[in-house]
């Protein structure tokens, strides 16, 4: 294999055609005689619906199919089967779909919509956890107890739809020792939109007992098997392709408008387009949770983390959706960066009469390392160490223990930390200031980890001596579809990357795959396409030798030939050998597979987890400076650096481009960003007017350093890249802000109101006091957890919970 064609600063393929408006996404597909959709939605939180009369509707101009609940019988979700396509007698958020429409035009499916006699109940509704949580709070799903339980091991109760804990070593031995400090921190986060620039899309057509859905997504696999469920149909009679998909950051990680657009190509015997505006983008986006994190850690004075107890409340909304699997990130993620002697977590996902919210880049490590990183300030502060000294002493190094238990492989983060010296110390060092701004930097740690699962690929050689890369994987503007993976095939086949054809995603010709997101593309897809390649490989060079007259071992391919090493200019092209193989056996293809091997826990540690322990850790280090106006309560970001774990960068440039993008979303998310929910349980951010996203003046330069070398399961030595530079962001901009301010940060985003307030003691801190209804318990008696809190009983019994279902 060639190490050079494997590490290069590769140019996007797709980027002219992008640059230029020349890609064809979802919304830009029309089929002959093409219906277009729209879907009634509810108006308001919580209600039951009375009457739903559609034959007016029906009869209206254009109309061609009406779908309801009666056509969508199967329940969906991840960990629990809890949602059904259209509310069905109960309406548990605003913006539930009630019905849908296919008709000649737009306009005309929009009156239709309009036509429907649609009688509604109110009931009241539950907007914040404080209120599900409350001692006689009205459920969200008085019916939780019934539904299909798709993974075992997640307690669930009352408004709680699932909890996932770890718990290792004596935590309560720690917290009782007379020689340690007792540290305890609470922190809150608002929900952040991913506002792709192509919202959620699809056309959907049915022919020959067979749907055929064409949308924006990053899970082909779970669209085909999900939409199966819930129309009640197999499998098998759904088939996806995806365009070229116009961001994602997770908004496209799981089912969306797909199901309503197959069920009224079905009714109407015509293919189907339907795409969400903006307004619906922006009020039912699966949004990154809102969550509250609290904290409470035993540190003895010279800095050794005794012990570490955490309980983190996630608001899923009205369906448990992503975030019943995303429980398990918090041991990972609040449990990560540093030795810990003992800990106990909990975290929850608690049902609302909100929007459901889902996975977003990082997804809920963005504020567990800001809550993580804020508290171990507020550490070094109580003992009187300098907060880099702290970290230094206490970040995972080789053979320590995570928080479940599994034991980490070399220094990494030490490292990282003497890098990020390194590129403080060559940096200029900043004018001097007169206009009374206060300045505050800030070094924070963060661990993410690659999520792994299973992908296939298939590698054809085509006979010009060019290969076809088969396999579900989603282009979604990361680059890793259009640069590292016709790389890794490449540099194992001896051509030039630009000679890889890479076929979009295709349920009915590609393997099964869990989808693009996490930072699994690279490591997952590309460890399926590297053993695939090697299959071609090993057939070329066979079939080499023979032409040759030389072992196999002893050739090599490299610049699109076959040679005798050591001997440049001998042998053939790989088309000529491609060519001769076709002619003596037929095609020449490859396939190959890949899952990760599965870290164990340590055992009895931990329950309710999706994944126990990671398979490839990915670490990072942020430094930021800031400026904060104490006249407007801006905050200006003066500089910023990141080293980032790569294990090895075959693209350095993509992924440079892929740092800069996650930094200055993440700002966002620091910044300006929060979705809130009315009086009313509406969204109150309706488009972009309302919604404050970076702005190009907003954009900071960022300093990188790739770190490469740690260890990688990953082909060549790879870890995602993609996934991991918005992870520090928040942590780093609130503890830079907190030391210039000299004020407890404990919320986000620090718009300049919130950054006002706090520098004029104008609201209190988020004391333990002001949110005790959100921690009140009223499902467990006070036992093992030194909050009143312990791991929920299930009420449900084993005997009572189906099996697992897999790919359901």
């Amino acid at each position: 294999m060639s190490d050079v064609s494997a590490t290069m600063d590769l140019r996007r393929r797709d980027a002219a055609d992008k640059l230029r408006g020349r890609t064809r996404y979802t919304i830009d597909r029309y089929l002959p005689g093409m219906l277009h959709a729209a879907v009634l939605r509810a108006g308001l939180p919580s209600g039951r619906i009375i009457r739903l009369d559609t034959s007016r509707a029906a009869r209206m101009p254009g109309v061609r199919a009406i779908v309801t609940a009666s056509d969508a019988p199967g329940m969906i979700g991840i960990g629990i089967a809890d949602h059904p396509l259209f509310a069905r007698d109960v309406i548990r958020y605003d913006g539930e779909p009630l019905a849908a429409v296919a008709a000649v035009t737009l306009a005309q499916a929009q009156a239709a919509l309009a036509a429907i006699d649609v009688e509604i109940e109110q009931l009241p509704a539950i907007l914040t956890m404080a209120e599900a949580l409350a001692p006689d709070a009205r459920l969200v799903h008085p019916d939780w107890r019934g539904y299909e339980v798709l993974l075992e091991g997640g307690a669930r109760a009352g408004n709680v739809a699932w909890e996932a804990t770890v718990v290792r070593g004596d935590v309560d031995a720690a917290f009782a020792r007379p020689d340690v400090e007792i540290v305890e921190s609470f922190y809150r986060v608002g929900r952040q939109n991913h506002v792709a620039f192509e919202p959620r899309a699809v056309v959907a057509s049915y022919e020959d007992g067979r749907f055929h859905i064409e949308t924006s997504t990053q899970v082909p696999w779970s669209v085909r098997n999900a939409t199966a469920r819930a129309l009640g149909v197999p499998a098998s009679q759904v088939r996806v392709t995806v365009p070229p998909v116009g961001g994602g950051f997770g908004l496209k990680f799981d089912l969306a408008v797909e199901p309503f657009a197959a069920l009224l190509a079905r009714a109407s015997g015509r293919p189907v387009r339907l795409v969400n505006s903006r307004e619906d983008e922006m009020l039912t986006c699966l949004f990154r949770e809102n969550a509250d994190i609290r904290i409470r850690s035993a540190v003895t004075r010279d800095g050794e983390i005794v012990g570490r107890e955490a309980v983190v409340l996630m608001d899923c909304g009205a369906y448990g959706g992503e975030q019943i699997f995303l429980t398990t990130m918090t041991a990972h993620t609040l449990g990560g960066n540093y030795r810990l002697g003992s800990v106990r977590m909990v975290s929850r996902a608690v049902y609302t009469n909100t929007a459901p919210n889902g996975a977003f880049r990082c997804c809920n490590g963005v504020y567990n390392t800001f809550a993580l990183e804020r508290h171990t300030d507020e550490i070094a502060a109580r003992i009187g160490m300098n907060p880099l000294a702290f970290r230094r002493r206490n970040v995972l190094g080789d053979k320590d223990l995570g928080a479940t238990g599994q034991v980490f492989e070399g220094d990494v983060l030490g490292p990282m930390l003497d890098r990020m010296d390194t590129l403080r110390d060559a940096a200029a060092p900043p004018p001097a200031r007169t206009d009374g701004k206060l300045l505050g930097r800030a070094t924070t740690v963060g661990t993410w980890f690659v999520f792994v699962g299973p992908s296939a690929a298939t590698v054809n050689m085509n006979a010009d001596g060019t290969a076809t890369l088969v396999t579900s994987g989603v282009e979604i503007g990361s680059g890793s579809m259009m640069q590292s993976l016709p790389q890794i095939v490449a540099s194992t086949l001896g051509i030039a990357p630009e000679q890889v054809i890479v076929r979009a995603a295709d349920t009915d010709a590609a393997g099964y795959d869990v989808g693009v997101g996490g930072g699994r593309t690279t490591v997952s897809l590309g460890a399926a396409s590297l053993s695939a390649a090697q299959e071609v490989r090993t057939k070329l060079l066979r079939i080499a030798s023979e032409m040759i007259e030389a072992a196999p071992g002893d050739l090599v391919m490299r610049d699109g030939r076959i040679e005798i090493a050591g001997a440049p200019g001998s042998g053939r092209t790989v088309a000529e050998v491609a060519t001769r193989a076709q002619a003596l056996g037929g095609p020449v293809a490859g396939t190959g597979a890949f899952t990760g091997a599965g870290v164990p826990a340590m055992p009895g540690c931990v329950a309710g987890h999706f994944i126990d322990a990671i398979d490839i850790p990915v670490f990072a280090v942020h430094d930021c400076e800031v400026a904060v106006d104490p006249e407007t309560g801006h905050v200006e970001v003066l500089s910023y650096r990141v080293v980032q774990d790569v294990g090895r960068a075959l693209n350095p440039r993509a992924i440079h481009g892929q740092i800069q993008g996650g930094v200055v979303q993440g700002l966002g998310y620091a910044l300006h960003e929060e979705v809130t929910i009315g009086s009313n349980g509406r969204v109150s951010q309706s488009g972009f007017e309302t919604y404050r996203v970076p702005l190009a003046l907003d954009v900071v330069p960022v300093e990188i350093s790739l770190y490469e070398g740690a260890a990688s399961v990953g082909p060549l030595g790879t870890k995602g890249a993609g996934e991991v530079p918005i992870l520090n962001v928040g942590a780093t901009v609130a503890c830079a802000v907190a030391n210039a301010t000299g004020k407890r940060v404990q919320e986000l985003p620090l718009t300049p109101p919130r950054v006002l307030e706090l520098l004029l003691e104008r609201k209190p801190g988020l004391a333990l006091s002001h949110i005790a209804e959100v921690w009140a318990d009223n499902l467990v008696r006070p036992h093992q957890w030194p909050w009143g809190h312990q791991r929920m009983p299930s009420k449900q019994s084993e005997a009572e919970r189906p099996t697992w279902a897999p790919g359901a």
